[in-house]
């Protein structure tokens, strides 16, 4: 609902012990797209003053959260972790999947905070304790623009990370903790982006769109996600080593990205044809959302939700929120505003032509909201495609000059690549 989610990657294992890591960019949202992306109820970690907030305290409970006493919270408590500790054994012995943040906070840095021996600790303490070796499987979380509902969002199941060679010390190895946490870091840099400052991530991103056009886009997020991982470390690579020749190629990707921007393309956009008949099959698709079905639903979900979607948007809007929570705080006040909301249109309709038209309603009035948000969406990417058809004929020979600038930069962008692969160890 909030998002458009992609889940990507590996699968997780539907049944058995799991230990589940992920980054932790966007509050309570987190947990709810790692579950989403393993299919199976998870038990997570969340620190302890969430337990005792009347706003989140009721929802810890109800997902079966297990707290955990930060230092940082009141270091009075941190006794109790023992009991949280073998509570969690026990959950994994008994086959749940288990959730946990490794990085301990939710944060808006451009890449993976330090990351706590929690993850490591448990893993090896239910070894111990219980003789059952549990999968750590890394569970990586990107948001396009995490705050903004609607704007889309992907998760990536990576491969288990290996650890049951060094888990001979067990839970008293320094050693083995250490070990254990830097191969749940590695495995996590696989499945997220961590850029030096997020002035990079246009750039980034813009040269990851200049290689998929000219030399295959990326078939799935995960083959994304590995391109722009590769483009962020030879960037921060190039400025520890400067190198003219890339320090051109920079500049001259920065400025052809602005160009494109200019007049509202992407990299993509030049490869597309313009022929007539692509016009004709194009609007043949897409005639639909022109129909008066179409046009009805679109204006009925709106207007329905439209109070609500104010009323949530005003509180949001004069409340001092860090960019992590303020898709969190819109996401409980929903709760509160949105179910009420659809209550009082029931109870309306109820008055109005009785019992059945409130059901009708009470079941109906979500549908028709979610209904009429798609084809909003869908209405806003037809008119991007149509400006982006009207525009590449009507300005064909600039255009062909872009197209010639985009595939020398391509093919100066993969020497680049080729000699930093061959250069690695």
């Amino acid at each position: 609902v909030y998002y458009r989610l992609k889940i990507a990657g590996e699968q997780v294992s539907p049944s058995g012990p799991v230990l589940l890591v992920a980054n932790h960019p966007n509050s309570l949202i987190d947990p709810i797209v790692v579950c989403a992306a393993a299919r199976r109820p998870v038990r997570f970690l969340a620190k302890a003053p969430l337990f005792t907030d009347p706003k989140t305290g009721w929802m810890m409970r109800a997902v079966g959260a297990i707290p955990v006493y930060r230092r940082s919270d009141d270091p009075t408590l941190m006794d109790r972790n023992r009991d949280m500790f073998r509570a969690v054994y026990g959950e994994l012995a008994r086959g749940a999947a288990v959730g946990i943040f490794p990085e301990g906070k939710s944060h808006s840095e451009p890449s993976l905070s330090e990351l706590r021996t929690g993850a490591a600790r448990i893993v090896l303490g239910t070894l111990e304790a219980h003789g059952v070796t549990v999968p750590i499987v890394p569970v990586g979380l990107v948001f396009r623009q995490k705050d903004v509902f609607r704007s889309s969002a992907i998760a990536i199941v990576g491969a288990a990370v290996p650890w049951a060679d060094v888990a001979g010390g067990g839970l008293a190895d320094q050693e083995a903790v250490r070990a254990v946490t830097e191969r749940i870091g590695a495995a996590l840099r696989q499945v997220t982006l961590n850029l030096e400052r997020w002035e990079d991530q246009p750039l980034v991103e813009g040269a990851v769109d200049i290689w998929n056009a000219e030399w295959g886009a990326a078939a799935d997020p995960v083959t994304r996600v590995e391109r722009l991982e590769v483009t962020t470390r030879i960037l921060a690579d190039l400025r520890r080593n400067p190198d003219p020749r890339w320090s051109d190629l920079v500049r001259d990707v920065r400025a052809h990205l602005r160009r494109l921007a200019r007049l509202r393309l992407t990299p993509a956009s030049l490869r597309y044809p313009t022929d007539v008949r692509t016009g004709v099959a194009w609007t043949a698709r897409r005639f639909h959302l022109a129909m008066p079905l179409a046009l009805a639903i679109a204006i009925a979900g709106f207007l329905l939700f439209l109070v609500p979607y104010q009323i949530t948007r005003g509180i949001v809007s004069r409340l001092r929120l860090n960019i992590d929570t303020r898709s969190t705080w819109k996401l409980l006040l929903g709760l509160g505003i949105y179910a009420p909301w659809v209550v009082l249109l029931s109870a309306m309709a109820a008055a109005w032509k009785g019992v059945p038209a409130a059901a009708l309603v009470l079941v109906g009035a979500p549908v028709i909201g979610m209904t009429g948000i798609r084809v909003r969406e869908r209405w806003r990417g037809a008119w991007i495609d149509a400006r982006r058809f009207l525009t590449l004929r009507s300005r064909a020979e600039l255009i062909e000059t872009l197209r010639q600038r985009q595939r020398a930069l391509a093919e100066r962008f993969k020497a680049l690549y080729s000699e930093r692969v061959a250069a690695t160890p």
